[in-house]
């Protein structure tokens, strides 16, 4: 039932509302990393990212290409559309959502909750998401989902944090909680390069406890990381 209402509402997200752009961004970027878990240790990824807001709400999607040295590939994508359900005035809380979700891999699993976006001063965006998971492969569970921006400087941090329920009657057994803390610190080198947009250089830090849910994998891993923005 769940899957079937989020294939409804992710076709009129993207065929049945009018909306106009205010903003939208497109970037590409290069990850190498060597202390991988689960699998190669040592991996390429290639990522696309679209965000974008309108005057209905926002937009987020994106997929990875993950190349290992071992030879094995592997695509993972996500796609959240937020539908704005009100603006908030003179409050903490800036906007509330109706928040849908469905990730594309191995597995499709469907998501769907509540969205909502933070006037924190010092950051440029800060959202909380909470989501009821409908997993491909076993039962549903929840999910906490944050998400930030914040410049320090000359540098930009930004990241997510994903924190997932364990999943009962899987293929493989009953998987355990798990936290996915994942954020870069980046510098924009566009102006030394006489570039228009924004290029980014820096380190991207995973910390994965519990990794896909498997009790004691835990996951420390840190990338070089090259962002093109255009």
């Amino acid at each position: 039932m769940l899957k079937h209402l989020l294939i409804i509402i992710f076709s009129l997200s993207t065929l049945g509302l009018e909306a106009k752009t205010l903003w939208s961004d497109f970037s590409l970027s290069y990850l190498n990393g060597s202390s991988y878990e689960v699998g190669d240790k040592d991996r390429d990824v290639f990522t696309f990212e679209h965000a974008s807001g309108t005057t209905w709400g926002d937009t987020f999607m994106f997929f990875d290409r993950l190349e290992s040295t071992d030879g094995h590939v592997e695509t993972y994508g996500e796609f959240s559309p937020r539908i704005k359900i009100t603006d908030v005035t003179d409050s903490f809380i800036k906007s509330v959502y109706f928040a849908p979700s469905v990730e594309f891999g191995p597995k499709t699993n469907y998501l769907l909750g509540v969205g909502l976006d933070l006037n924190i001063s010092v950051f440029d965006y800060f959202q909380i998401n909470t989501y009821l998971r409908n997993n491909e492969d076993g039962d549903s569970s929840e999910q906490l989902t944050l998400v930030w921006g914040v410049p320090l400087g000359p540098i930009h941090f930004s990241g997510f944090m994903d924190y997932a329920t364990g999943v009962n009657n899987t293929a493989f057994g009953d998987t355990e909680n798990q936290m996915n803390f994942t954020s870069q610190f980046k510098y924009n080198i566009a102006s030394m390069l006489d570039l228009d947009t924004k290029l980014y250089v820096g380190v991207e830090y995973v910390h994965w406890n519990n990794k896909f849910g498997i009790e004691g994998i835990d996951e420390r891993n840190v990338n070089l990381l090259v962002k093109y923005h255009f």
